[in-house]
């Protein structure tokens, strides 16, 4: 990554936000070093993509065996710069990362190898013709502060292994686990034109969206991805948005209070909720609900809020005060329209400026921003219904659809909502850990965002499909071709009865009425 002054407009810092440590800074690229960048990562793609997929398979498995040697200095890596406990750095981000890897070493030949197409029609059976997966060139990766390593590595190893070369704009909050990323990559063997990191804020970004990329790849608010997606249909540049979640949590009448409890308390606090997938929204069939707002309770009430690089810390920091100012704005709202905050909804101070309680709060409606609008943050608000119909109801009242779960004893019964469910995905008695499963994709509906990563559908969305027709006869003239006439379009009529009449006797005299077609047109 440059960092001559002369290319850089100003700087920006990386602070600890659990100590206020400032790190390092880093300058904020001017629109000039950006494209250059993108630049030396055209010139580099063509000799990258020519190394062929089983080299470039190679390279990550690489990747990989460094990653895994550097597992705990990457997590404490993360842990300083995004505040999260050290084992969820290594859960949440280097195991996803690490597996993200051996699913590409093991499926990227298969899924990206030439594919022959069979012909159904028999006017096209002599023809060969076969689909190539083909390298967009160079793919862009704007990548987010919450999960500043997983994310941008599984599409960055995606987008490599595919051909492609990619530039990387991370979160001004998370330059650093971008850089420690760029290292391993390149100690792999990715040549350090073929990923770059540019450093900046908000406007590097937007230089970024403009510069001659041929994909983009954003994760972020859904403000910033109108303005992305805007952006994009100047150009038609294809592009994925991961544009975040409002994630229902449907506790059924039959569920285990125990379980389901246990995962509403992780799945709303895990990465002091600043998490897509988070556990946003949590409804309760009436029938549970006492029982259940008290396990959550006791179970809250039992957590440590500390700095992350701490071994006993279940939940760490916000990521800046202007997240913290937010969620505060939320519980604030949901107070004042009747809400009760059963605990927590107060900063903690005492420990450090960006530390707020978590929080559960009971007696909330749809009235309230908590319940409308994504909170990223430590709060678990729990809401009574009295029907499956209703849970339905509400957990699709909403403008996100990333992700959803359904609890029940029932698996059959869990499985059959998650069919009503709007969104990209739907666990059943689990939440959150479908990020860390390579083989599904990743991504939602509605104002959740387009395209998607992860899996075979991501590997796809790093590629141009192209499809390739050889004829077998190139020495005739193709019966389709100019010389119709009233003979010609009876033979014609014959065929298609042919080969789509109902009834047998009706096709064997279309055949007979076609024949004269398939040999009547000569070299």
């Amino acid at each position: 990554m440059a960092t001559d002054p002369s290319i850089a407009a100003r700087m920006i810092t990386s602070v600890n936000p659990a100590t206020g440590e400032r790190l390092r800074s880093f300058p904020c690229l001017t629109d000039s070093a950006v494209q250059a960048a993108v630049g030396r990562s055209r010139q580099a793609q063509p000799d990258w993509e020519a190394l062929g997929i089983p080299k470039r398979i190679d390279v990550l498995r690489n990747f990989q065996h460094l990653l895994y040697q550097n597992k705990s200095a990457v997590a404490q890596t993360i842990t300083r710069e995004a505040g999260k406990p050290c084992v969820e750095a290594l859960l949440t981000e280097v195991m996803v990362v690490l597996d993200a890897a051996r699913f590409l070493i093991d499926n990227s030949y298969s899924l990206l190898r030439e594919e022959a197409v069979p012909h159904g029609n028999l006017a096209m059976k002599t023809k060969r013709g076969y689909l190539l997966r083909e390298p967009y060139g160079v793919i862009g990766i704007i990548s987010p502060w919450n999960y500043p390593f997983s994310i941008p590595a599984t599409e960055t190893l995606a987008a490599l292994v595919a051909g492609n070369s990619v530039v990387l704009k991370p979160s001004e909050f998370s330059t650093t686990v971008a850089l420690e990323l760029a290292s391993l990559l390149h100690g792999a063997g990715v040549p350090e034109a073929v990923f770059q990191v540019i450093s900046g804020d908000g406007s590097t970004g937007k230089a970024f969206s403009e510069s001659a990329l041929d994909k983009l790849i954003f994760t972020g608010s859904v403000p910033t991805g109108k303005r992305v997606a805007e952006t994009a249909a100047t150009k038609l540049l294809p592009i994925v948005l991961e544009l975040g979640g409002k994630d229902p949590m449907l506790v059924l009448n039959d569920a285990d209070v125990d379980v389901a409890s246990s995962g509403a308390v992780w799945g709303a606090l895990v990465n002091a909720g600043q998490a897509c997938l988070s556990v946003e929204r949590c409804y309760v069939h009436r029938s549970l609900y006492p029982a259940f707002v008290d396990a959550c309770v006791r179970k809250v009430q039992q957590l440590k809020v500390g700095n992350g690089i701490e071994a006993d810390t279940d939940i760490g920091p916000l990521i800046h005060e202007d997240q913290l100012r937010f969620v505060e704005s939320h519980v604030e709202d949901a107070q004042r329209l009747g809400a009760k905050v059963l605990l927590g909804g107060k900063r903690l101070s005492e420990i450090g400026s960006n530390f707020y309680a978590p929080t559960v709060i009971s007696d909330v409606t749809h009235a309230m921003r908590i319940m409308r609008e994504e909170t990223f943050g430590p709060v678990l608000p729990i809401m009574p219904f009295d029907s499956d119909d209703e849970g339905v109801q509400l957990a699709n009242d909403c403008l996100f659809g990333l992700a959803a779960s359904v609890w029940t004893r029932d698996r059959r019964r869990g499985e059959a909502l998650a069919r009503r469910i709007q969104a990209g995905t739907v666990m059943v008695n689990d939440v959150v850990s479908c990020f860390g499963i390579s083989e599904a994709p990743h991504g939602g509906v509605k104002a959740s965002g387009l395209g998607r990563t992860h899996g075979r559908f991501g590997l796809d969305e790093m590629v141009r499909a192209k499809y390739v027709d050889s004829d077998r006869l190139p020495g005739r003239k193709k019966l389709w071709w100019y010389g119709y006439g009233e003979k010609f379009s009876h033979q014609m009529d014959g065929f298609l009865d042919m080969q789509f009449a109902h009834g047998l006797t009706r096709r064997i005299l279309g055949g007979l009425r076609a024949t004269g077609a398939l040999f009547s047109k000569k070299s």
